[in-house]
């Protein structure tokens, strides 16, 4: 279907915050500065036009009873057989995520006001915000594959900013690189299963089979369908944290509050089960996709359970719990469902991103019901030893502090060979340029003998 009433609102809901976006950067461009006031009633204003299209273009979808309504802006550029196609696509999945996505960094963006007051990088979070806000809805209503990893990875790059947002402090740049790096390694699956998408079926394009929402074009060669599949499971895996590449997760706390709830409590951390919805068609036909999902998710939703018991401050505690939570959504989207993730994710990122906004607060109101009741408030006991054998508790509990181990496994098996390699690789091609240069191999770099002479 192409009503134009419905593409004008998808329209709208994209390029709300985009201009936005632009309405920002363009006077901080010029030296202008805006203030506080301005600068969040731009982004709310922004978000409330995107809220309100998408619900009015939700709505006319449903009565209208069609599944879904395109809308194209022809090609970017033809290179061969291969053209990228700029479409959005409004079905039961995209207007839903999409609403719900202006809805909640509305909200952020109203709390932020007040608690962001005075701070010096206010317009660069609400920038940042902005940018973030625009790429999800792109990666919600895209209608490529294509398309969707454009979205992906200004989602990545808005991510690490805000991660990193306080670096002035090491600790923040530090755990900033982490989430990049884990991104970019995972990134790789999203490219390659759209490059292959292209080899094998001749487009990305979502189309509408038997799924209720439109999805992924089924590859004919099993083979081909199965190597997609782990790909787009292998993308999902990083932006959500899910294990052995979960480490990063609670790292990304040390950025501001709001947008810890915005991307690691609601948004962001979700676009991993949000991208296998859209990949429905390829779980069905391929069983050994659908059950990887199915133990990864469970896998990680122990892990994150075990894990989060033991942590000392609320953040990771709640990083955990969204973790457990998007595992479990997983194991739902591998079984073959549908509305129940996409419920789980709308009612769980609700949650967790008032429960995430709570938290700087809750310590000091905790304290202050300790003094006026006049003792401490204890914790409710689990009593793990009625559901373990007691062997395992010690064993279990050794595996929750450290975090499964998969950080000094990642960083013992993968990341020091890594580095041994590429670092064998340089030393090679140094002693291949002394060798063309005519120095001799083993006399001390140029910059060091310089660096002597001074």
């Amino acid at each position: 279907m192409n009503d134009p009433t419905i593409s004008g609102l998808i329209t709208t809901t994209l390029a709300a915050p985009t201009l936005a976006c632009a309405a920002l950067a363009l006077p901080s461009w010029f030296g202008a500065k805006l203030r506080e006031r301005v600068i969040s009633g731009i982004v709310g204003a922004a978000f409330a036009v995107a809220a309100v299209a998408s619900a009015a273009a939700l709505t006319l979808l449903l009565l209208s009873g069609e599944p879904l309504a395109h809308l194209s802006f022809g090609h970017w550029f033809d290179v061969g057989h291969y053209d990228f196609h700029i479409t959005l696509i409004a079905d039961h999945l995209s207007l839903p995520f999409a609403l719900f996505v202006a809805l909640l960094v509305g909200l952020i963006g109203a709390f932020s006001r007040r608690y962001l007051h005075r701070e010096r990088g206010f317009l660069r979070f609400y920038l940042l915000l902005a940018l973030f806000g625009a790429s999800v809805e792109l990666v919600a209503l895209a209608g490529s594959l294509d398309l969707v990893f454009f979205g992906w990875e200004l989602v990545g790059l808005t991510s690490v900013l805000l991660i990193a947002f306080f670096h002035e402090r090491p600790k923040p740049v530090e755990h900033g690189l982490r989430a990049f790096l884990t991104y970019r390694m995972c990134d790789v699956g999203l490219l390659g299963a759209l490059i292959w998408l292209h080899h094998t079926a001749g487009t990305t394009a979502f189309e509408q089979e038997h799924a209720p929402w439109a999805g992924i074009t089924p590859v004919a060669d099993a083979g081909a369908a199965m190597l997609i599949g782990f790909l787009l499971l292998w993308a999902s895996m990083g932006k959500s944290a899910q294990v052995p590449l979960s480490g990063w997760l609670p790292r990304a706390m040390e950025g501001p509050t709001p947008s810890s709830a915005i991307f690691y409590g609601s948004i962001s951390v979700h676009l991993g089960p949000f991208l296998l919805l859209r990949a429905a068609p390829v779980l069905m036909q391929t069983p050994a996709v659908a059950w990887s999902v199915i133990a990864i998710g469970a896998l990680t939703a122990l892990h994150g359970s075990f894990v989060g018991r033991v942590q000392t401050d609320i953040k990771s505690v709640l990083a955990y719990a969204s973790m457990t939570q998007v595992g479990l959504i997983l194991v739902e989207i591998g079984f073959g469902l549908h509305y129940l993730p996409l419920l789980h994710i709308i009612g769980h990122a609700t949650v967790r991103s008032l429960e995430i906004l709570r938290s700087p607060s809750l310590l000091h109101d905790h304290h202050h019901l300790e003094q006026a009741i006049g003792r401490q408030v204890a914790r409710a006991p689990v009593h793990v030893d009625k559901l373990l054998p007691r062997a395992w508790q010690p064993w279990l509990y050794r595996h929750a502090l450290e975090r499964g181990y998969f950080d000094g496994l990642l960083r013992d098996f993968v990341v020091r060979p890594f580095l041994a390699v590429w670092r064998g690789f340089d030393r090679a091609d140094r002693w291949l340029a002394d060798l063309l240069a005519g120095r001799d191999p083993e006399s001390p770099p140029p910059e060091e003998r310089a660096g002597g002479a001074r």
